[in-house]
Protein backbone atom coordinates (compact mmCIF):
# COMPACT_ATOMS: atom_id res chain seq x y z
CA UNK A 1 0.00 0.00 0.00
CA UNK A 2 1.26 3.61 -0.72
CA UNK A 3 1.73 6.30 1.51
CA UNK A 4 -0.20 8.94 -0.76
CA UNK A 5 -3.48 9.88 -2.42
CA UNK A 6 -4.22 10.88 -6.09
CA UNK A 7 -6.63 13.46 -6.79
CA UNK A 8 -6.57 17.24 -7.25
CA UNK A 9 -5.48 20.80 -5.75
CA UNK A 10 -8.13 23.56 -5.33
CA UNK A 11 -6.22 26.52 -6.91
CA UNK A 12 -5.49 29.94 -4.83
CA UNK A 13 -7.62 31.88 -7.50
CA UNK A 14 -10.81 29.15 -7.15
CA UNK A 15 -10.59 29.15 -3.50
CA UNK A 16 -10.82 32.80 -3.06
CA UNK A 17 -13.27 32.58 -5.59
CA UNK A 18 -15.61 29.67 -3.60
CA UNK A 19 -15.10 31.43 -0.29
CA UNK A 20 -16.66 34.78 -1.47
CA UNK A 21 -19.92 32.25 -2.06
CA UNK A 22 -19.37 29.56 0.53
CA UNK A 23 -18.54 31.65 3.73
CA UNK A 24 -16.55 28.94 6.23
CA UNK A 25 -18.68 28.31 9.16
CA UNK A 26 -15.62 27.18 11.38
CA UNK A 27 -12.41 28.23 12.51
CA UNK A 28 -10.10 26.42 10.66
CA UNK A 29 -10.52 26.78 6.53
CA UNK A 30 -9.36 23.74 4.93
CA UNK A 31 -10.28 24.33 1.35
CA UNK A 32 -7.72 22.72 -0.27
CA UNK A 33 -8.08 19.66 -2.72
CA UNK A 34 -10.27 16.87 -3.18
CA UNK A 35 -9.44 13.44 -2.90
CA UNK A 36 -9.44 10.38 -5.80
CA UNK A 37 -8.07 7.95 -4.50
CA UNK A 38 -6.01 6.92 -0.87
CA UNK A 39 -3.34 4.51 -0.09
CA UNK A 40 -1.41 4.68 -3.58
CA UNK A 41 2.12 5.34 -4.04
CA UNK A 42 3.77 8.18 -6.25
CA UNK A 43 3.55 5.82 -9.63
CA UNK A 44 -0.28 6.04 -9.62
CA UNK A 45 -1.86 7.67 -12.42
CA UNK A 46 -3.15 11.10 -12.18
CA UNK A 47 -6.77 11.67 -13.23
CA UNK A 48 -7.80 13.06 -16.69
CA UNK A 49 -9.99 15.73 -15.51
CA UNK A 50 -8.66 19.51 -14.66
CA UNK A 51 -12.33 20.30 -13.46
CA UNK A 52 -15.38 20.32 -11.74
CA UNK A 53 -18.44 21.46 -10.20
CA UNK A 54 -19.33 22.33 -7.19
CA UNK A 55 -22.87 21.04 -6.76
CA UNK A 56 -23.82 20.58 -2.90
CA UNK A 57 -22.94 21.52 0.72
CA UNK A 58 -22.76 19.51 3.78
CA UNK A 59 -22.99 20.73 7.66
CA UNK A 60 -22.80 18.38 10.55
CA UNK A 61 -23.69 21.64 12.63
CA UNK A 62 -20.88 20.00 14.84
CA UNK A 63 -17.86 21.37 13.38
CA UNK A 64 -17.47 19.89 9.96
CA UNK A 65 -18.57 21.91 6.95
CA UNK A 66 -17.37 20.71 3.09
CA UNK A 67 -18.58 21.30 -0.55
CA UNK A 68 -19.64 18.31 -2.79
CA UNK A 69 -18.06 18.22 -6.04
CA UNK A 70 -19.35 16.40 -9.19
CA UNK A 71 -15.88 14.93 -12.00
CA UNK A 72 -17.44 14.31 -15.20
CA UNK A 73 -20.57 15.03 -14.11
CA UNK A 74 -20.71 12.48 -11.02
CA UNK A 75 -19.96 13.13 -7.73
CA UNK A 76 -19.35 9.38 -6.69
CA UNK A 77 -16.35 8.67 -6.15
CA UNK A 78 -14.16 4.90 -7.11
CA UNK A 79 -14.09 3.35 -3.33
CA UNK A 80 -18.30 4.37 -2.97
CA UNK A 81 -17.62 7.67 -1.10
CA UNK A 82 -18.58 10.98 -2.63
CA UNK A 83 -16.31 13.39 -4.05
CA UNK A 84 -15.94 16.61 -2.09
CA UNK A 85 -13.91 19.65 -0.52
CA UNK A 86 -13.38 19.65 3.25
CA UNK A 87 -14.35 23.53 3.64
CA UNK A 88 -13.51 24.35 7.32
CA UNK A 89 -13.89 22.38 10.20
CA UNK A 90 -14.06 23.15 14.23
CA UNK A 91 -9.97 22.58 15.99
CA UNK A 92 -11.13 19.32 16.87
CA UNK A 93 -12.44 17.84 14.22
CA UNK A 94 -10.22 16.17 10.83
CA UNK A 95 -10.57 16.47 7.64
CA UNK A 96 -11.41 12.90 7.29
CA UNK A 97 -14.59 13.19 9.09
CA UNK A 98 -16.24 14.76 6.24
CA UNK A 99 -16.83 11.47 4.37
CA UNK A 100 -18.41 10.11 7.56
CA UNK A 101 -20.79 13.62 7.80
CA UNK A 102 -21.75 13.23 3.90
CA UNK A 103 -22.64 9.70 4.40
CA UNK A 104 -24.85 10.13 7.74
CA UNK A 105 -25.99 13.45 6.88
CA UNK A 106 -26.61 13.61 3.16
CA UNK A 107 -26.03 16.90 1.34
CA UNK A 108 -27.98 20.23 0.18
CA UNK A 109 -27.68 20.85 -3.68
CA UNK A 110 -26.27 24.60 -4.32
CA UNK A 111 -26.09 26.57 -7.26
CA UNK A 112 -23.63 24.37 -9.68
CA UNK A 113 -20.03 26.34 -9.87
CA UNK A 114 -17.89 25.21 -12.25
CA UNK A 115 -13.62 25.34 -10.93
CA UNK A 116 -10.58 24.30 -12.64
CA UNK A 117 -8.63 21.86 -10.71
CA UNK A 118 -4.89 20.64 -10.82
CA UNK A 119 -4.07 16.44 -10.85
CA UNK A 120 -1.69 15.72 -8.23
CA UNK A 121 -0.30 13.62 -6.00
CA UNK A 122 0.03 14.32 -2.39
CA UNK A 123 1.51 12.29 0.51
CA UNK A 124 0.05 12.01 3.65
Amino acid sequence: MGSGYTGWQLPAEERDRLLALFPPRYERLVADHVTLAFGVGPQEALPAATQGEVIGTVDDDEGVQALIVAIDGASDRPDGSTYHITWSLRDDRRPIESNDVIRDYGWRPAEPVTIALEPRFFTD
